[in-house]
């Protein structure tokens, strides 16, 4: 699986996603750290060629200036090359980070893990100031510390709201000049330093969710017309699936027929879209809330219950993009994109 979990372990209820092994709850960041089996570290180590080409004598080794292998110590697991400038981040440095907040009472360790043999790992803490929306639309928020063991990836901080009734890990559109995520590349030193500066960007200093909750106020409250909510559909979704048709037919060409015809596959099921996000209005969990029924509240959620519950089968791979890459960007346009038709109408 291309992002399987290699270990994982949550307290509380069965996560969304039903992966894991759970643990007794109110752990501290550093227990939950060695309970997801994360207590490892990280070394930088170096790379050596041979000066000849056709020779295999030691004597003939060279050590590589430009390249250096990242290696997990505790088996000797290689995640991938890096370059000089690249400076590992420990997994229990990056945990450091929840303990002001856990050491308060302001979040408790909800889950923690390992994607992709090692080479992301995860901590999620949640927030303990959710918000209800009207028909008991329960909001709960989460706060999400990405480490990336690979060159060109950053480690990431960010806001995950989670919609209770459909398990829905919704995009952090906030109109205040906090920013939802705050991005470290691997140049800068985890510290101190680095740990104030994500407060500051992420607006933590009372560690609430006030403006998503405008947002989702804002939303629930504005009813939409099926003209509108059509066109929103098609905004939103047509100029990936053009790409996503393009990329996946030139691909194609120079591939081997079993190959293509699995991304074919893939593309019908993008070209599904649509119309699964249009059934979501009315199937989707929580449906018939108050908050969400013919509300553009309603039309977010039926993206976002698509995105993370019926594109693909692989549970963990699921998991992986409700809160990275382009399923999450896709997320965070369907939010913005809503305001712009509920503020227009």
């Amino acid at each position: 699986m291309a992002h399987n979990i290699e270990t994982m372990a949550y307290a509380g209820e069965v996560p969304w996603h039903g992966l894991g092994v759970q643990v007794d709850g109110n752990l501290t960041p550093n227990e939950m750290l060695k309970q997801a089996g994360l207590d490892w570290t990280v070394s930088k180590r170096n790379i050596f060629t041979y000066n000849n080409a056709v020779s295999d004598k030691a004597d003939d080794l060279i050590m590589s200036d430009d390249y250096y292998m990242l290696v997990r110590d505790s088996d000797n697991n290689i995640l991938g090359p890096c370059g000089p400038r690249f400076i590992p981040t420990q997994n229990q440095e990056a945990f450091t980070f929840f303990k002001k907040f856990t050491d308060a009472g302001n979040m408790s360790m909800h889950t923690a893990g390992s994607l992709r043999n090692g080479k992301q790992i995860w901590g999620l803490a949640e927030i303990n100031d959710g918000f209800t929306l009207p028909g008991d639309d329960r909001i709960e928020g989460y706060l999400l510390v990405s480490v990336s063991h690979e060159w060109g990836k950053s480690n990431e901080i960010r806001f995950t709201p989670v919609r209770v009734v459909c398990n829905n890990t919704l995009s952090m559109a906030l109109a205040d000049k906090s920013q939802p995520a705050f991005k470290m590349p691997h140049t800068k030193v985890f510290d101190s330093q680095l740990i104030t500066t994500a407060e500051e960007a992420l607006g933590l200093a009372s560690v609430r969710l006030d403006e998503y909750q405008k947002s989702a106020e804002f939303l629930s409250s504005k009813k939409y017309n099926e003209n509108k909510v059509v066109s929103y559909i098609a905004d939103l979704l047509q100029p990936k699936l053009a790409l996503q048709e393009k990329i996946i037919v030139e691909n194609s060409k120079n591939i081997d027929t079993a190959l293509a015809e699995s991304k074919l596959r893939t593309l019908e099921e993008f070209q599904r879209t649509p119309h699964k996000v249009y059934e979501a209005l009315e199937q989707q969990p929580g449906a018939d809330l108050k908050s969400s029924k013919g509300t553009w509240w309603g039309a977010v959620n039926a993206v976002t219950y698509v995105v993370d519950h019926k594109w693909g089968h692989d549970r963990d791979a699921s998991m992986h993009n409700a809160w990275f890459g382009a399923r999450a960007s896709l997320k965070n346009r369907a939010m913005t994109k809503a305001i712009e038709y509920a503020e227009a109408a």
